[in-house]
């Protein structure tokens, strides 16, 4: 049992052996291993929520997908992004010759070996990325959306040594402190109340002897937090969105309304057919060219271009939520190709060629080729009413 790795604490009448890892580590394996063999707990404690432990237990999760559903629900860039980090780790575990979560998955199978309970002690995945994503300003997102994608295009070389050196506790903090420095907003959700959680989840759960097993960067601020009050119903709550930002998407569609009807009242009708031109020709041409750019099928495009500068003019129907079933429609994404979704996330052309990400591509593009193409059209429209 390494003393660097592995903090022992009292903790009225019970000991608790917190074990910090790295995710992609071979020697966080055998930690985990060894310390549950020494310590036969009672309880073993994972960090992992009922999605992460499904998603490491269960190979077949791909082939229970359904990607209508995850267009018509608007997931399509938050699925694409989540594939985007898991490739990042999963990379990073290939040149190691570990699986990304193996530590964990061993504490499970551990557990199960000797008859300890098990509990699952980290926050909903889906509720910490989505108050992540609430937490961080439109630009701060355009920057984390470049560095998912840089992620599959550039590839740095990191050696074992590297990521055990990320494990000790002095090195890990300076990364954390300068983490949270330069996107503070993103520290908080992603770590901070992930610390709070786990610790306030740790102090409840039965046993005398407790080994839990979570990520290094975690183990500073759980340290912290044992014994204290924490509101994990808090927690657990998405924020909802911002009330400018669910009025803004009412913006486009009621001022181009409105300037229809100016063009009508003002009874000239060659004022409102050129704001109708005006309108349709940027959604179409935008909405068509980025579906092609994305590699859609031809039917795909002509379906953009004909629903962009309808959808733009209600919130409550996405280009994606019509482009992206027709794709899915076309291309037929086969079980075969959800099982090779992990390999082929690997790589900017693996994520294109698979037919189910491919899908994916085409409706977030024909979703963002139509945004610029009513930004255009609604600027074009109203130089129309300024004349």
């Amino acid at each position: 049992m390494s003393t660097e790795t592995v903090h022992v604490i009292e903790q009225e009448g019970r000991t608790l052996w917190l074990v910090g890892t790295a995710h992609v580590s071979a020697a966080s394996v055998e930690d985990v291993k060894q310390t549950i063999d020494e310590v036969q707990p009672d309880t073993v404690c994972v960090e992992l929520c009922k999605a992460r432990h499904e998603a490491l237990t269960d190979p077949e999760r791909w082939q229970k997908l359904d990607i209508f559903k995850v267009i018509r629900e608007g997931k399509t860039l938050f699925l694409l992004a989540n594939l985007a980090i898991g490739a990042y780790q999963r990379r990073l575990g290939r040149e190691l010759g570990v699986t990304p979560g193996a530590e964990l998955l061993a504490g499970v199978r551990k557990a199960e070996e000797i008859g300890a309970g098990l509990e699952l002690i980290d926050r909903d995945i889906h509720v910490t990325l989505k108050r992540t994503w609430r937490s961080v300003s439109f630009w701060q997102k355009l920057t984390l959306l470049s560095a998912i994608l840089q992620s599959l295009i550039f590839r740095d070389e990191i050696s074992a040594d590297d990521i055990e050196r990320l494990k000790e506790q002095g090195q890990m903090g300076d990364m954390m402190a300068e983490f949270a420095r330069a996107l503070p907003e993103v520290g908080e959700p992603l770590i901070a109340e992930r610390d709070r959680y786990m610790a306030s989840r740790l102090d409840e759960v039965p046993g005398e002897r407790v080994v839990a097993v979570v990520g290094a960067a975690h183990v500073p601020g759980m340290k912290q937090w044992f014994g204290r009050q924490v509101d994990r119903k808090a927690l657990d709550i998405t924020p909802p969105p911002s009330r400018w930002l669910s009025a803004l998407k009412w913006v486009i569609p009621l001022v181009i309304l409105s300037a229809f009807a100016w063009g009508w009242q003002k009874g000239q009708a060659h004022t409102l057919e050129e704001m109708i031109y005006a309108w349709i020709l940027p959604n179409s041409i935008a909405a068509g060219l980025f579906t092609a750019v994305a590699g859609g099928r031809p039917l795909s495009i002509i379906t953009s271009l004909f629903s962009s500068p309808i959808t733009s003019l209600n919130p409550l129907v996405g280009t994606a939520m019509v482009v992206g079933p027709v794709e899915a429609w076309l291309r037929k994404p086969t079980v075969a190709d959800c099982e090779r979704i992990n390999d082929d996330v690997q790589s900017f052309g693996g994520l294109y060629r698979n037919p189910f990400t491919r899908v994916l591509l085409v409706a977030m593009a024909a979703s963002i080729g139509s945004a610029v193409g009513a930004w255009i059209g609604m600027s074009w429209v109203l130089t129309l009413v300024a004349a």
